[in-house]
């Protein structure tokens, strides 16, 4: 393996690993010996179920998450100055996306080491495809905010993003409360506006639903501890 800081996208679901990740990923996996993770136990189990031959104990692993300090992160690249490849795996999905692995390809690029993005699930372009909503122009706004005022604020901001420029808007929440937030947006947005409602991408539960909020307001549902990404638009 040549030198570099590989990106790797690691499964979302429960499918099985060969439905979602390619052969060239499988294959850059068991040439590398350095990991950057969110996870340690996410990552020892995905790159069990990539290769069962591989030797897990024989690699390394540094956590790179939210608690993680900055001065902590340069030196996550030595392996690279050594001549030896570098991979990086998030919780889900693709790394240094929503991810703190976006801090360590900024130090890369910096000192000029290659990055290479591989192929694999991103579930904020899945959703968006699956959507029927503007896929030229979209945003993906992360949270929003917990406390109640700022949230309607928020909500009302993204509301005149897509009356202003048909803007897709797109975010997440904390899966126990997928099922209120769906209701507060009915509640507090106009029927008319449209909901997509994307769980459980890649999985063998998927439902990517998109209906009027007048709809999803009449509409019986249960997508509490579901991974779900939502999308608004008119």
């Amino acid at each position: 393996m040549k030198a570099a800081l590989y990106l790797i996208p690691s499964t979302m679901s429960d499918a099985p690993v060969t439905d979602v990740i390619p052969d060239g990923n499988l294959a850059v996996i068991r040439g590398i010996r350095h990991f950057v993770v969110e996870n340690v136990r996410t990552v020892r189990r995905f790159l069990k179920r990539c290769d069962r031959s591989i030797d897990i104990d024989a690699l390394s692993f540094t956590v790179l998450d939210e608690h993680t300090r900055p001065e902590e992160i340069p030196a996550m690249l030595a392996p690279l100055a050594g001549g030896e490849a570098v991979g990086v795996i998030s919780e889900a999905g693709c790394p240094a996306i929503a991810d703190p692995g976006a801090d360590l390809v900024a130090i890369a690029q910096e000192r000029g080491y290659e990055v290479v993005p591989l192929v694999g699930p991103s579930s904020i372009i899945l959703s968006l495809m699956g959507s029927g909503f503007n896929g030229q122009s979209f945003s993906f706004v992360g949270y929003l905010p917990h406390e109640a005022k700022a949230r309607t604020s928020r909500l009302r901001e993204l509301e005149q993003r897509i009356r202003r420029e048909g803007q897709t808007q797109i975010f997440i929440e904390t899966p126990y409360r997928n099922n209120r937030l769906i209701a507060e947006l009915a509640s507090t947005l106009p029927g008319g506006m449209k909901l997509c409602v994307a769980s459980d991408i890649t999985g063998p539960a998927q439902s990517i639903v998109t209906l009027p909020l007048s709809a999803w307001a009449r509409r019986k549902y249960d997508y509490d501890k579901i991974p779900t990404i939502f999308l608004l638009n008119s």
